[in-house]
């Protein structure tokens, strides 16, 4: 059982992490450790494991994340083509297919030049495999981390339901995506008003965009009071421009009016964990959750999302793919 030594390490340190605050990103860092030492502590272990554990081990390890892998490069074209009827001509709608073509031509390209006789071209096709590599990974622990986030509920009571603006259509009708977050707040406020407790306040957060009749806050009020809830009970921060300013400034709104204040901010499901860490930074007492989005939407928006939060690391996250080009290099240079 030494083979799994390292991935109790890293559970127990994960463990450690999550409870300091479920906020960080190490926490998906450390989940995703835990995952690929588990994964290869469990291959030390086929050779002892008998018939069929051993066949279900290897499925298990390996032959599912490869087909897994070329289902998924089929999936995220099918999405993308989905996003381009649906949505348009975007460069962020188009990710999703980008991602899919992207696998298939690295598969292509392993299988097409690997082994042709060429070290140079061997070594930087290996490194060009390293790099997908960390990244997928980065990307993996992103998203299994955001699943696990997505699953958080409220807990006790809470002063404030914090409501993330996003875009009106025409300048000022809430969209579909906007009336998810507000129909989501309205559901965890009714229920905190059932439990009896104090009542909190809907604090909806968003400024007027250059192309808007209205800010976002007013049009996100006026969908919740048509919808039945209390004028008294709504408030609004129609400052702010960015999800970062969406926060800090409910978070002084909040705290100017009970430095104790507790709440939970609201947002679409892809978004959740970036709002979280967000949320962290701007130093709001709360956790988020999310909304459902439309199915064909999410692997588009959860791919920008890990894109934003890779560049928010992007120290550490370019060091070592620069580490890893620059190794790959070396190495090209030495087999010439």
């Amino acid at each position: 059982m030494l083979a799994f030594v390292p991935a109790a390490l890293f559970f127990a340190l994960f463990c450690v992490s999550v409870r300091e605050d479920r906020r960080r990103f190490r926490n998906a860092v450390l989940l995703g450790l835990t995952l690929m030492f588990g994964s290869i502590g469990l291959l030390f272990q086929i050779p002892e494991l008998p018939s069929p554990l051993d066949a279900i081990a290897v499925l298990l390890v390996l032959v599912v994340p490869t087909l897994g892998t070329l289902v998924l490069g089929g999936y995220l074209i099918r999405n993308g083509l989905t996003m381009l009827r649906k949505e348009g001509r975007s460069p962020t709608n188009m990710l999703s297919m980008a991602a899919g073509l992207g696998i298939f031509a690295l598969i292509a390209l392993v299988l097409g030049v690997a082994g042709r006789g060429s070290r140079v071209v061997d070594t930087m096709v290996a490194g060009l495999v390293m790099l997908v590599g960390y990244v997928s990974f980065i990307f993996l622990c992103f998203l299994a981390y955001a699943f696990l986030y997505g699953r958080i509920t409220v807990r006790g009571d809470v002063d404030y339901v914090v409501v993330l603006g996003s875009g009106l259509i025409c300048g000022e009708r809430v969209s579909p995506l906007l009336a998810s977050r507000l129909e989501k707040g309205r559901q965890i406020h009714a229920a905190q008003v059932a439990r009896g407790g104090r009542t909190p306040l809907l604090l909806v957060s968003g400024g007027q965009g250059s192309d808007e009749k209205l800010s976002e806050a007013r049009a996100m009020a006026d969908w919740l009071i048509a919808r039945g809830v209390p004028e008294e009970q709504v408030r609004l921060e129609d400052r702010s421009a960015t999800t970062k300013e969406n926060l800090a400034f409910s978070r002084t709104i909040m705290a100017e009016a009970d430095p104790g204040y507790r709440c939970v901010v609201v947002t679409n499901n892809f978004h959740a964990f970036r709002a979280a860490m967000t949320a962290r930074t701007a130093g709001v007492n709360g956790q988020v959750l999310g909304s459902p989005t439309a199915t064909y939407f999410w692997p588009s928006a959860t791919l920008r999302e890990f894109v934003a939060v890779f560049w928010e690391h992007r120290t550490v996250n370019l060091s070592i793919c620069a580490g890893i080009a620059a190794v790959t290099a070396l190495a090209a240079v030495a087999s010439a």
